[in-house]
């Protein structure tokens, strides 16, 4: 394999600090991609410690099986690379099996495998193929099926509520114009016409026009905020006694759900206000720490631009 694409890991420092990995621990990477987060957590999990990569991207796993096997044999952790999708956390588990997990993390969104390749069709800088599934191996639908077949409601829908876009509605309706005469098949395709949907006095701010457009469609495609609730459960029940998860968040739909999930395993108490001590015995199963979100500094954003909307949300198991 060549490496067509060029990986830097999203906040390092910072999730390491969060994560604290120590010798001897279980680490689960949920969206091992490039595996720069992960390489540098087995150097310090040690001979004794597991490291569990899940990607559903097989180009992604070749990639950092071979970085991660590259490492010193007498040091590194044991290593389990597997297909899957993090909403298929449990089945991965219990599969390989472990008792529980130690620190875990989500970076979310779009990898540098699939943006930098450009069959892959993720990119709205280049003229490639409409795919946007991050498991090419499936034969789900992919954002050319969308465009092309889905109606103006739906489409329009997408748009506004996945891609939080102001003028979903001439969008959607541009697309169904335009299809009428051609098919779409292309991202510069779609551009041109997300381009001719949005006032141009609209389009010389805010970032790149199709922007918020093709995020929502590969939130349909990949059905991601469905997938990331159900991992996060997951994820949280399988951590240990004072076990840590850190989740790196590109756009205000993915950390809205991670918020949440974290709030509903901090503040379970359901006796409400008027009740002056709990009674309901449901205590706090998770702690956020530090509270709200790590920004990336400016010097990161000026290295690795991508790094710019990244979010990081953390918290610790509490010992009940």
């Amino acid at each position: 394999m060549t490496e067509s694409f060029e990986h830097i890991p999203v906040l390092l420092n910072e999730v390491l600090a969060s994560l604290s990995p120590k010798e001897g621990e279980i680490f689960v990477d949920c969206t091992l991609g490039g595996a720069g987060h992960s390489v540098e957590i087995a150097k310090r999990l040690g001979r004794s410690g597991t490291l569990i990569g899940i990607d559903q991207d097989c180009v992604a796993r070749e990639y950092a099986t071979s970085r991660l096997m590259s490492l010193d044999e007498e040091t590194r952790p044991k290593i389990f690379v597997m297909p899957a999708n993090f909403s298929e956390l449990d089945a991965v588990l219990t599969s390989i099996p472990v008792p529980g997990i130690d620190c875990i993390l989500f970076d979310l969104g779009v990898s540098s495998v699939q943006l930098d390749v450009l069959e892959r069709g993720f990119s709205y800088h280049e003229g490639a193929p409409l795919d946007m599934r991050m498991n090419t191996e499936d034969a789900g639908i992919k954002a050319e099926d969308i465009v092309n077949t889905w109606d103006e409601k739906s489409l329009e829908r997408i748009f506004r509520v996945y891609g939080e876009e102001r003028f979903s509605h001439q969008i959607a309706r541009n697309i169904c114009k335009s299809r009428e005469v051609s098919k779409i098949t292309t991202s510069d395709e779609l551009v041109e016409i997300i381009k001719e949907s949005i006032p141009a006095a609209k389009r010389r701010s805010g970032g790149h026009p199709a922007k918020r457009t093709f995020q929502a469609l590969r939130i349909a495609v990949n059905d991601e905020l469905k997938c990331l609730e159900t991992a996060l459960d997951c994820a949280i029940r399988w951590l240990n006694p004072g076990g840590r998860i850190c989740v790196i968040s590109y756009h205000s739909l993915e950390d809205k759900r991670v918020k949440n999930a974290f709030r509903e395993y901090e503040d379970r108490c359901t006796c409400g206000p008027e009740v002056p001590v709990c009674v309901c015995g449901k205590k706090p199963i998770l702690k956020s720490k530090p509270r709200g979100t790590i920004l990336p500094s400016q010097a990161e954003i000026d290295r690795n631009p991508r790094a710019r909307s990244a979010k990081l949300r953390c918290a610790h198991k509490l010992n009940n």
